[in-house]
């Protein structure tokens, strides 16, 4: 479904808000303090459908703030300094608030987390109608042919859905270039990070051209975990960049890095709530082009949610409104007072992280 524009004049970055665009994002005026941010906060354990990323339950510390609600969910293995963009976006979204949108629509894909392909048929019908569908391939302990099957049972069920596959690193520069000529026979919108590094990406992505397979190279840990996240454009390593609000530090820090990057983008989600996938989808709104259906279905893939009105797609597309969980909700998917401990206490640290000096 094409996304409905409010307004078709094209978005300046720097003209959003003073914590956009090369400046950190909080300095020590706009950073809330560490008991304002204890005092609305709520750690909630929801349970997935499917396993995905290997974990059966999504654990996550949302934040009340006076402009609305923020979540910080980085995955437990993360180091506080990569965690503390994760909270940058999170106090954006409670304490900022977000940019004007530019449409009110957003078309998202499904997503296919890698089971056996006889499951496909049943994740595919939690999202309803979509003309596009991300599978996840390269699994530890799955082969090439497990892949197949599943892609393939995605072009058996929806035969005219843009397919896209995803690979999380998971391949070397061999394996991607051979997996991916074989994929590429059901049709291939793309695939995400084939192999973990940039110079990898670039040597994917001439085989490939090299060999006359149609098959474009999107970045997405490239982006995200690197110092510079703009060596991937620099590179000519990917045709198209995957953005992650919460990873990026906030929409404002991404905005700025779609348009310096100058590739074409797609917004994806960490496996959020609907709290979370609402700041996904204001950088989906305000992005000036938006040429790919964005991963942002993935509430689909929980069995719970913060609020009774979840942010999951409709024919195809996400309808832009604001989100409040539920206290109720927040009652019944608290987590243990163990996890909401080590929640609290990952949350002092990282805190510290955005409160220290910039280093000169």
């Amino acid at each position: 479904m094409p996304a409905h524009s409010l307004d078709p004049q094209p978005l300046d970055p720097h003209s959003l808000d003073p914590l956009a665009a090369g400046t950190p994002p909080h300095s020590d005026a706009s950073l809330p303090g560490l008991d304002e941010l204890l005092a609305g906060s709520h750690v909630v354990s929801l349970p997935m459908r499917v396993k995905f990323r290997g974990i059966l339950q999504r654990e996550a510390l949302l934040l009340r703030g006076p402009l609305g609600w923020g979540e910080f969910c980085p995955f437990p293995e993360y180091e506080d300094a990569e965690a503390s963009r994760w909270l940058a976006a999170a106090i954006e979204a409670g304490w900022s608030g977000f940019p004007a949108p530019l449409r009110d629509s957003i078309p998202v894909n499904a997503t296919v987390p890698a089971v056996p392909a006889h499951r496909v048929p049943e994740v595919l019908a939690r999202f309803g109608r979509v003309d596009a569908v991300k599978v996840k391939v390269a699994e530890r302990g799955q082969s090439l042919d497990d892949d197949a099957a599943r892609v393939a049972a995605v072009r058996e069920a929806l035969p005219d859905a843009a397919i896209r596959v995803d690979a999380n690193g998971g391949w070397d520069v061999p394996e991607a270039v051979t997996a991916l000529t074989r994929l590429a026979a059901v049709g291939l919108e793309y695939a995400e990070q084939p192999v973990p590094d940039i110079a990898g990406l670039a040597e994917v992505r001439r085989r490939l051209r090299a060999a006359g397979v149609p098959v474009l190279i999107a970045a997405d840990e490239s982006v995200r975990k690197e110092d510079d996240p703009l060596k991937v454009a620099r590179a000519g390593a990917a045709d198209l960049i995957v953005v992650k609000v919460a990873p990026l530090g906030g929409v404002r820090r991404a905005l700025e890095i779609v348009a310096q990057a100058g590739l074409p983008a797609v917004v994806s989600s960490a496996l959020d709530t609907s709290v979370g996938i609402r700041a996904g989808l204001a950088l989906a709104a305000v992005l000036p082009e938006l040429p790919y259906a964005c991963g942002l279905g993935t509430v689909s893939l929980l069995a719970a949610d913060v609020t009774h009105d979840s942010l999951v797609a409709d024919d195809g597309a996400i309808t832009l409104r604001d989100v409040r969980p539920a206290p109720e909700l927040l009652a019944a998917h608290a987590a243990s007072p163990e996890r909401r401990d080590w929640w609290l206490e990952r949350l002092r640290r990282v805190h510290a992280v955005l409160a220290a000096p910039p280093v000169r």
